[in-house]
């Protein structure tokens, strides 16, 4: 399994309660494309964004750490293509370091 980071927008406007249900289906199209979140966190509560995506100048920035395979992370990002109430996303695959760091 590889290591990725998924950073997902969602608006601002939104309620608390809104807001944690798109965390919980995010949550739940990863584990249900056959991923693992090893960590997940709130980023940026309110950031202001350089121009407004769908009407919204503000917007809530969620990190998440998460296992899984190349092919369950093209699902992933299907489905988060589809889901109206996140403005963008992120996928990165975590590379190792190839080395450590000499000491000086």
């Amino acid at each position: 399994m590889n290591k990725y980071e998924l950073i997902y927008m969602v608006d601002a406007r939104l309620s608390e309660g809104e807001k944690g249900e798109v965390a919980k289906l995010v949550a739940d199209m990863i584990v249900k494309a056959g991923g693992k979140i090893v960590n997940s966190a709130v980023w940026f509560e309110r950031q202001r964004m350089s121009f407004p995506i769908r009407k919204a100048w503000e917007a809530t920035y969620y990190l998440l750490n998460v296992d899984g395979k190349p092919s369950e992370m093209a699902k992933l990002r299907r489905d988060l293509q589809i889901n109206e109430r996140v403005l963008r996303f992120l996928i990165i695959k975590v590379e190792q370091p190839l080395a450590a760091p000499v000491a000086a």
